[in-house]
């Protein structure tokens, strides 16, 4: 049997994960979110307006909406299947260790991990190559996805996918300095073991 393709719906864990998990789209603990996938199942998702599953993104790109949608256990119109056949469950939800062979391991192994780190106010205005913080205040923690590493002009790197759209960035990623605990990336990081369907 192959691995299962699907995405996961963000919005079903932000409108329906509750209090357990956070404050929705003011913040949360993705390990929680991760817990909450293996107890009750989170239905697909998919970028705004996408068709092909139950609860798309609901903001567009260019939104700056931070309201928590209203949970609705019920997929959009047109979808060709209800919410809880729709359902995909983790079998296992688990910290990583903070070290940068066991995160890399586990991006090889099992694909993107999630992750948070401190957010500092230079960071919002980068635009490529590797962040390195220096100056700015402190805005709070963040959560994020690493996707792969590499290195660029001698210095290594974390490849991460952000959700503040396309627009920011490159293309909605960023690089990070890898091996140092920049801004506490290496410290805050989960992942998830989601069921075949």
């Amino acid at each position: 049997m192959g691995q299962d393709q699907r995405i996961i719906s963000d919005t079903d864990i932000l409108a329906c994960c509750g209090g357990f998990c956070g404050y929705g789209c003011n913040g949360g603990w993705a390990l929680r979110a991760y817990q909450y996938g293996v107890n009750y199942g989170v239905c697909t998702g998919g970028a705004y307006n996408a068709k092909n599953c139950c609860k798309p993104y609901p903001f567009a790109p260019d939104s700056q909406d931070k309201q928590t949608p209203v949970c609705r256990a019920q997929c959009q119109f047109g979808y060709n299947m209800d919410y809880y056949s729709d359902k995909i469950y983790a079998s296992s939800a688990y910290s990583i260790i903070a070290n940068e062979d066991a995160i890399r391991k586990e991006i090889f192994t099992n694909g993107s991990v999630t992750a948070g780190f401190d957010v500092y106010s230079d960071f919002r205005l980068y635009k490529s190559g590797v962040y390195v913080h220096t100056w700015g205040k402190y805005e709070g923690g963040h959560a994020i996805r690493l996707i792969g590493w590499g290195v660029e002009n001698g210095v290594k790197y974390w490849l991460v996918a952000n959700s503040w759209s396309t627009a920011w960035g490159e293309d909605g990623l960023f690089k990070i300095r890898r091996g140092t605990n920049e801004c506490n990336i290496e410290n805050k990081n989960v992942d998830a073991v989601i069921m075949n369907a």
